[in-house]
This record gives structure tokens, C-alpha cells and sequence, in this order.
């Protein structure tokens, strides 16, 4: 499991929260104390949340699960998508459009708009129009490609959504709990925990501290990635034990009474017709003979007629 220690929290600055005025109450039991009008994050509390959640997104990962990266602030951009494309997962980087996840099937239709118009590009059939009408498809791909470049590979909607800066991202978070998708976010000491299923306290706001957060989900999704593929090269082959079970298993117990009765049926037709034709090559036999004995029958008798002339003459004689 991917662990970060209590020295690189403090060192990514983990702990600062906002100025004591601009808390939100029910951040109070994150809170570890006051410091210079700033509230200090708990980081212990931080510490169990990580833990928590790295397990939840190696498991959801394993069982084939998505997690869709989203933070549009400018400190957050460039390391969302680094890490997203590194862990092979979406993202939301540019804006979140409304309905992007209530309203998936139109965002799946300007997702394959995207596809459609980078075809014609590819085949050169751009070449084959105006120049203004190139220009305006162009910059159309530009547009879809910055929009939904992030997630144009997601074919369902995601298992998870982490969220960088839960106050910037409300449309997301709102649109996440009507369809129950659970939500993983740093939250940090002016927003409003309540509708986060996975809370880690945490400053939003740090770059350093968001390159370690969004680095530490996406080493736990690896991990995800690690034990999908250990349970698929886990093959069992059982030959002995099969031919065992063919040796000692019968007809009888692993055929149907319907299949045994027609098969006990054929096999008495087939002796039935085994006898009639023994019966009929017997009968073909004993006419044979017949013939032969009634053809045999006059040859004897002209046989025994010149042996009593032949005995009449020597008598003469």
C-alpha cells in the first residue's frame, strides 16, 4: 500500500489551512489548533483519511472500477494530468461542464464528434474543402479536445471521483452525489465536508502539497492496476483430476433418464433387427439347399437308371 510519512505532509505544507475568518464550522474537528490567524490541520487525521482511501481506490481499481481526476484550479492542472495519464485514468482539467455526468450520453456524442472530425483530419479530407471551412473545423477539434481530451477514452460513467478544491468544483460534487458516486477531495479548513464521502483534510491550494495528494491516489490506483493484472495471469488448468472424474462417473451419472431410456430403445431396435436379419440369412440358406438338393434329385435318378441297364446287359451276356 502506498504510504507518504508524517515528514513529507509537513514538508508539502499539508497542514496549512485558511485565516481563522474564513473557516468553515464544520471543519472544527480537523482542526489541531491556531497559528498566527491560520489553522493547522490535524495530520494525523490526514494520515488515517490517506490510508483509507488508498485501500478503497487499489480495490476499486482491482475489481475494474475508474477514477475520474478533476481540478480546474491553475495550481492543480498540470499535475492532474501528468499524474492521470501516468495511472492510465480520466480527467477534468479545463472546466467542468454541467451535466457532464448527469447528462453523460450528450457529452459521450461530442466525444465521438471529436473522434469523427480527427478521422477526416488523419485521411486528408480536410484538403478537400475550403480553406475558411479547415480553419472552423480545426479549431472545433480544438475546442472538444480541450474540453473532453481528458475523458474521450471513459466508456462509463466512473466508480470514483477525486477533487481537488471541493468549492471551486460544487457542480461536480453535486452532480456526483444525485447519481451516488462516492467522493474522494481534499478538503481544506474553509469548505464544507458534508457532501464528501472520503475526506482528507488537507491545503488545497499548495503546489507542492497537491503534487504529493494527486501523486499518492495515482500510486494507489497502480497498485489497483498491479493486483488486476496478478488475478489475471492467475490461471488454474486441472487435467488429472478430470480424467479421474470421467473414469469413475457412469452413464447413468451424467445422463438424463429421458437420454438413457432413448438410448435403451435404439439398442433394442438395433438387436431386433440384428435377429430379423440372422432370421432372414437362415431362411435364404435353407432355400438354397432346397434348390440344390431338387437339381442334385434327377441327376441321381438317371445315374441309378444307367447302372440297372448296365447291370441288365451283363446278365444277357
Amino acid at each position: 500500500m502506498a504510504k507518504v510519512s508524517m515528514k513529507a505532509l509537513l514538508e508539502s505544507g499539508v497542514h496549512f489551512g485558511h485565516r481563522t475568518h474564513r473557516w468553515h464550522p464544520h471543519m472544527r474537528p480537523y482542526i489541531f489548533t491556531e497559528r498566527n490567524g491560520i489553522h493547522i490541520i490535524d495530520l494525523q487525521q490526514t494520515v488515517k483519511a490517506m490510508e483509507e482511501v488508498a485501500d478503497i481506490v487499489s480495490q476499486t481499481v482491482a475489481n475494474g472500477g475508474n477514477v475520474l481526476f478533476v481540478g480546474t484550479k491553475r495550481q492543480a492542472v498540470e499535475t492532474i494530468e501528468e499524474e492521470a495519464n501516468r495511472c492510465g485514468m480520466p480527467y477534468v482539467t479545463f472546466r467542468w461542464l454541467g451535466g457532464m455526468l448527469t447528462n453523460w450520453f450528450t457529452m459521450r456524442q461530442r466525444i465521438n464528434e471529436l473522434d469523427r472530425l480527427e478521422r477526416m483530419r488523419e485521411k486528408g479530407e480536410f484538403e478537400l474543402i475550403t480553406k475558411k471551412e479547415g480553419l472552423m473545423l480545426s479549431r472545433k477539434i480544438d475546442k472538444l479536445q480541450a474540453r473532453f481530451g481528458g475523458i474521450r477514452h471513459m466508456h462509463k460513467l466512473p466508480d470514483l471521483l477525486f477533487i481537488v478544491d471541493v468549492r471551486r468544483e460544487e457542480t461536480a460534487v453535486r452532480e456526483a452525489n444525485s447519481l451516488s458516486i462516492p467522493i474522494i477531495a481534499l478538503v481544506d479548513t474553509n469548505c464544507d465536508p458534508r457532501d464528501i464521502d472520503y475526506v482528507i483534510p488537507s491545503n488545497d491550494d499548495a503546489i507542492r502539497t497537491i503534487k504529493l495528494m494527486v501523486g499518492f491516489i495515482a500510486d494507489a490506483v497502480e497498485e489497483g492496476r498491479a493486483m488486476r493484472k496478478d488475478d489475471d495471469s492467475e490461471e488454474i488448468v486441472v487435467t488429472a483430476p478430470v480424467k479421474e472424474m470421467e473414469q469413475e462417473l457412469s452413464d447413468e451419472d451424467l445422463l438424463g433418464e429421458s437420454t438413457l431410456a432413448k438410448m435403451e430403445a435404439e439398442a433394442a431396435a438395433e438387436a431386433e433387427a440384428a435377429e430379423a436379419e440372422a432370421a432372414k440369412a437362415e431362411a435364404a440358406a435353407a432355400e438354397e439347399e432346397a434348390e440344390e438338393a431338387e437339381e442334385a434329385a434327377p441327376e441321381e435318378e438317371t445315374a441309378a437308371a444307367e447302372e440297372a441297364d448296365a447291370d441288365v446287359s451283363d446278365d444277357e451276356e
